[in-house]
């Protein structure tokens, strides 16, 4: 058994540590677990990032809905002015309707009285209420033309 004396079973574990058989095996085994250690690193971190990327995106969808929450008040609060001032015009051409109407029933009661000759001799003062009630005036000068009865 000389093949394993001392000096033989020496060699053989020079040859197994030292050669790298033995010890490349620990090596791999080492740097095997330490990439997988760096891959689930790598993937925390491209997590992480989904994730603050993910966060963003929302931040930026919050800010647009904020932002057309503001311009809906806004655009609300236009909307009621220019209703505010459309019906205050409403409220305005109803009562120039109304005064015009007024004036044409004033027109048309004075209607008998008017004559085209401002020479004739028949014309007739007279005044007409904002009802539109015809009444004869009274002049109050001499030079007021007075109504000519003889006819």
């Amino acid at each position: 058994m000389e093949w394993l004396s001392l000096d033989s079973i020496v060699t053989i574990i020079g040859l197994l540590f030292g050669g790298g058989s033995i010890g490349g095996i620990f090596v791999w085994r080492y740097t095997k677990k330490q990439a997988e250690a760096d891959a689930k690193k790598a993937e925390a971190e491209a997590k992480k990032a989904e994730a603050e990327a993910l966060k963003e995106k929302q931040d930026y969808y919050q800010q647009m809905a904020d932002d057309l929450a503001k311009d809906r008040d806004y655009y609300k609060q236009d909307r009621d002015e220019y209703r505010q001032k459309l019906k205050a015009y409403d409220e305005r051409m109803n009562e120039l309707e109304r005064k015009v109407a007024r004036n044409g029933r004033m027109v048309e009661n004075m209607r008998p009285f008017m004559c085209a000759d401002l020479r004739c001799k028949l014309r007739q003062r007279v005044m007409v209420s904002e009802e539109g009630e015809v009444k004869k005036a009274t002049p109050k000068k001499k030079n007021d033309i007075e109504p000519n009865n003889d006819l």
